[in-house]
């Protein structure tokens, strides 16, 4: 492994009914199951902060991407992100969807950096091979 630029800490207790906490307290999350079908709780999920994560790591890949191709845009990306069974185990797996708005290029030129973003995003270098990710992209 390389040389880390940075690293982030959480820790979680609990499973996905107990708590999620950064080390600097920023992210301090009480967490539940919405698949246990308490929807009267409130609290996050590993799958939201996923989601999270990988919206924000993504649109900086795709900012980073058009800046090196001299465009001016705007974007704004959401993170769908799926909790699935998954019937090779009959465990569970997660798939996720990336929506893609990008504003100040054609829909061709939308689709070539969301392309490019997605080959150089540290989140989609991690997942490539190991979950479905599907790229919706939309010039606005």
């Amino acid at each position: 492994m390389s040389k880390p630029i940075f690293t982030a800490h959480a820790t979680a207790k609990g499973g996905r009914e107990g708590n999620v906490k950064s080390d600097d307290g920023l992210i301090d999350l009480k967490l539940v199951n919405p698949a246990a079908g308490k929807s009267d709780e409130k609290g996050s999920n590993p799958e939201q902060l996923f989601a999270a994560g990988y919206a924000a790591c993504y649109d900086g890949a795709l900012n980073h991407k058009a800046k090196e191709k001299k465009k001016e845009i705007e974007s704004k990306i959401t993170a769908d992100v799926d909790f699935l069974k998954d019937p090779a185990d009959n465990g569970f797996k997660i798939g996720v969807t990336l929506n893609i708005e990008v504003k100040g290029v054609s829909q061709k030129e939308a689709e070539e950096l969301a392309k490019e973003a997605h080959d150089f995003c540290p989140y989609s270098k991690a997942t490539r091979g190991n979950i479905d990710v599907q790229l919706k992209t939309t010039a606005v």
